[in-house]
């Protein structure tokens, strides 16, 4: 059977989405709304994902037939350096209830999201698959890092020795509704984002970009993610992680610039080369997905500015609450 053909349709499954009002998985329910599957899901606050009996007595009730686990305790690299082992105890507990009870339960798929963080830290660019555990990781985010290798070794081991059909995908770095626009904490792109915003509305003149602005890095549309995640639930049962990554790379200075004309500030973009830079380069190799058949839809530009209208309705809404 060629891996084009649909091997796995999700029309009529109940599908959990775990994790739904994160980034990644409220694209994801967005993107099974067109699937005509039953969509479950159930807020942290009914249900701890850490906690494995209550996994496994709510997963016997509600009978998924499918699960995609896109929960996890996520932050930037203060966060993960300072509060390590939240990092590692809540993402290691959340992946291990959620294979474990998706087996016990006769789950038919299952597909594990985990992050291309977890690489080593001087991984070969483009960065193929085969990367995993070829090196030492980021010392800033290894916690993280190894709950969510951890979560892709389970899926492999789950398969061999259960015939689990369990599957986990890689992505980028995202973008798009739902980001954290929080200085102290968010991502490079958010992060310009709000900056830039900022300085149009207090009128300055000069915003200050940390590092040269040489380094590339790729992005994707969250919503790109959540179309190639549903692409890989139909089409797509092996033993190893898909990288899901649009195929291109854009400088720091270039995005700055991108991101200054979609908020509309035309002011002096100051890098400061005294601040670190990371890592030169960063993109994965997403040639098996691509000939799979799958291909990124949303252009960078195009995306940037669904993002910023999805931040301007944010911050509307934030001050409404305000006023009110």
């Amino acid at each position: 059977m060629s891996m084009h053909e649909l091997i796995f349709p999700l029309e009529g499954r109940r599908v959990w989405v775990a994790g739904h009002r994160g980034m990644v998985g409220s694209a994801v329910v967005r993107r099974l709304a067109r699937e005509g599957c039953e969509i479950l899901t159930v807020p942290r606050a009914e249900l701890d994902l850490r906690r494995q009996d209550d996994v496994e007595a709510w997963m016997a009730r509600m009978r998924p037939e499918v699960v995609v686990a896109a929960a996890a305790t996520v932050g930037g690299i203060l966060a993960n350096d300072t509060r390590p082992a939240e990092f590692i105890y809540d993402n290691l507990a959340i992946g291990t209830n959620l294979i474990e009870a998706s087996k016990r339960n006769g789950v038919a798929k299952l597909l594990y999201l985990s992050s291309s963080c977890v690489y080593p830290r001087l991984a070969p660019q483009p960065i193929p698959e085969s990367a995993l555990l070829g090196g030492p990781l980021e010392p800033t985010n290894q916690w993280y890092a190894i709950a969510k290798i951890a979560g892709i070794l389970l899926c492999q081991a789950y398969r061999r020795h259960n015939g689990c059909d369990f599957i986990a995908a890689m992505p980028t770095n995202l973008y798009g509704p739902g980001d954290n626009f929080d200085l102290a904490s968010s991502h490079v792109l958010p992060a310009l984002m709000r900056k830039l915003h900022e300085a149009k509305l207090a009128g300055r003149r000069t915003v200050e970009v940390w590092g040269s602005g040489r380094p590339l890095r790729e992005f994707l549309h969250v919503d790109d993610l959540a179309d190639g995640l549903v692409f890989l639930l139909n089409r797509y049962s092996g033993e190893e992680h898909v990288n899901v990554g649009s195929g291109s790379e854009v400088g720091i200075a270039e995005l700055a610039r991108l991101i200054a004309e979609v908020v509309g500030w035309d002011g002096e973009l100051v890098f400061d080369a005294g601040k670190p830079d990371g890592t030169p380069r960063k993109l994965l190799d997403s040639g098996r997905l691509t000939a799979m058949g799958w291909r990124p839809h949303i252009d960078l530009r195009a995306g940037l500015r669904q993002t910023y209208r999805w931040f301007l309705e944010q911050d509307i809404a934030a001050a409404g609450t305000v006023a009110a």
